[in-house]
């Protein structure tokens, strides 16, 4: 079952430029489930059910799912084809097709969560009790909308707090990891830390890491004069300076 599972999201991963959906972000927010549809997604009448839709209305309600950014690529394939048949085709891609389309692309944006480094251990685990139970169309859509986000979160947390003992964390590192963890701060906020607000506190504690090696009077010409140059350098060019390039220079 795991090397199943294994080949499975390599070749998610695989698909991922063909594909058109993303797992849900928590900045925009995640897709919205597949409801009963109603001339609502075509009209300007909320009250008329799929099977009272006109073939205008109908053929709208299809295309306008389709161009939504969350729809995949079952979604549009499905879709393609009811536009491409009978009225009733069309019905029944808004009644039944849609939902079974939407999971397939679900399935598929959950099953690249297993390939994605980024994957923490509450997600991996969530993932693979997903797969094993063969969750409903409405479980997977539930699990992207809400509980991919808190699981990420509980992950997220995890890895913050794990920085407090890591010995390469500089007191800038340090005092915004506690602020976030005083604060009890949302999912969204630990993500946002991890992806953006860590790489800038630690490019702080590494700024000041190479302006003591300028002023450290042990340091020799040829190291001060190259952390000099980097000491401008992005986030990432400081962190190299201190990983390998210092070490380079007088090697």
């Amino acid at each position: 079952m795991r090397m199943t599972r294994a080949a499975l999201a390599v070749a998610a991963t695989a698909l991922t430029p063909a594909l058109l959906l993303t797992a849900p972000a928590f900045a925009a927010g995640a897709a919205s489930a597949p409801a009963a549809v109603t001339a609502s997604a075509a009209t300007d009448d909320p009250g008329t059910p799929v099977d009272e839709m006109s073939e205008e209305e109908l053929r709208i309600a299809i295309l306008r799912i389709m161009a939504d950014e969350d729809s995949g690529r079952g979604v549009n394939r499905e879709g393609s084809k009811a536009l491409d048949g009978t009225v009733e085709d069309m019905r029944a891609f808004l009644k039944t097709g849609y939902r079974l389309a939407q999971a397939e692309d679900d399935r598929v944006a959950i099953v690249k969560l297993l390939a994605n480094p980024a994957s923490g251990k509450r997600v991996i685990k969530e993932v693979n009790e997903l797969l094993d139970s063969n969750a409903t169309p409405e479980q997977l859509r539930a699990w992207l909308e809400s509980g991919y986000r808190l699981a990420q979160a509980e992950d997220d947390r995890v890895a913050i707090v794990k920085l407090l003992a890591n010995p390469a964390s500089g007191k800038r590192v340090i005092k915004e990891v506690n602020e976030l963890l005083d604060s009890n701060a949302t999912p969204e906020q630990l993500r946002a830390w991890l992806e953006t607000g860590y790489r800038l506190a630690q490019a702080e504690d590494d700024r000041v890491a190479i302006a003591r090696i300028i002023s450290d009077p042990n340091s020799s010409s040829a190291l001060r004069a190259a952390a000099r140059a980097a000491i401008d350098g992005t986030p990432e060019e400081l962190r190299y300076f201190l990983e390998h390039g210092q070490y380079e220079v007088d090697a």
